[in-house]
């Protein structure tokens, strides 16, 4: 005979209803981690088959135009330069629907007001990110290209290998979207009280040392694209201060009030 089962007591329902929402917020998280690759997956293959030429095009014109020659240097250099290429592309057009799928997934653990502040903060980041990209490829990649070419002009002629040269424009370009992200941080962090402006304007000459070693880092290795992008990061710095200064003032308005 088969045992008769007993009904759950007050534990077993905590317990379940403690699982209940832990699972909910896995399914979640798979769905918008599996959704996310899909559009990147799409994006990919659109790219590749539609894009990946005009782009390498694109991406080769400042060193093409200078009269430079393109190569490649192993029999699958040219094909695994436009899948990454074609990747990356696919990376960007998907890039508003996964933001979609994140935000989906982050908003429901947020209050309202946390709500409104992180919305235009959200798109402020991601409009620094982009013009950060933009002005170091418009402004200062041409400028450290045609210091390179100059410099080894007298030594070999240049004939740039594309997988070597991709890699080099991505470390070049990236890090600028990423520095532009600094008055976003510093105005969170100053929200929070974490830091102040008395604390930042104290600071400036370590600050300033630590920003030429984190260009360093970041950086291809010459001294040219660290100080190209150490001055912006310093001119992002003093920016981020005076941010700091007005969030104080607002803050003390807010107390008084």
């Amino acid at each position: 005979m088969a045992k008769k089962k007993e009904p759950a007591g007050p534990a077993d329902r905590e317990i379940d209803e403690e699982k209940q929402p832990l699972l909910a917020h896995l399914l979640a998280m798979r769905n918008m981690i599996l959704y996310s690759a899909i559009a990147i997956l799409i994006g990919f293959v659109v790219c590749m088959y539609f894009a990946a030429d005009p782009l390498l095009a694109f991406i080769t014109q400042p060193i093409t135009g200078r009269g430079v020659q393109v190569i490649y240097t192993t029999v699958s250099e040219a094909l695994v330069t436009k899948l990454k290429v074609s990747l990356l592309a696919g990376v960007v057009v998907a890039s508003p629907y996964v933001m979609y799928q994140i935000w989906a997934f982050v908003k429901p653990a947020l209050y309202e007001n946390e709500i409104r502040a992180f919305r235009p903060l959200f798109f402020i980041a991601l409009f620094l990110f982009v013009l950060g990209i933009f002005f170091s490829y418009y402004c200062v990649y041409g400028l450290a290209i045609d210091f390179f070419l100059v410099a080894g002009e007298d030594l070999a002629v240049p004939m740039l290998s594309i997988d070597r040269y991709v890699s080099f424009l991505v470390g070049f370009l990236f890090p600028f979207g990423v520095v532009c992200e600094m008055p976003v941080v510093i105005y969170m962090a100053a929200k929070k009280g974490l830091v102040g402006y008395r604390t930042l304007a104290k600071n400036r000459k370590y600050v300033l040392f630590g920003i030429f070693v984190l260009a360093a880092i970041l950086t291809p290795p010459d001294v040219v694209s660290q100080v190209m992008l150490g001055l912006p990061m310093y001119v992002l710095y003093e920016v981020s201060v005076q941010i700091s200064r007005f969030v104080g003032r607002k803050s003390e308005e807010d107390a008084e009030a």
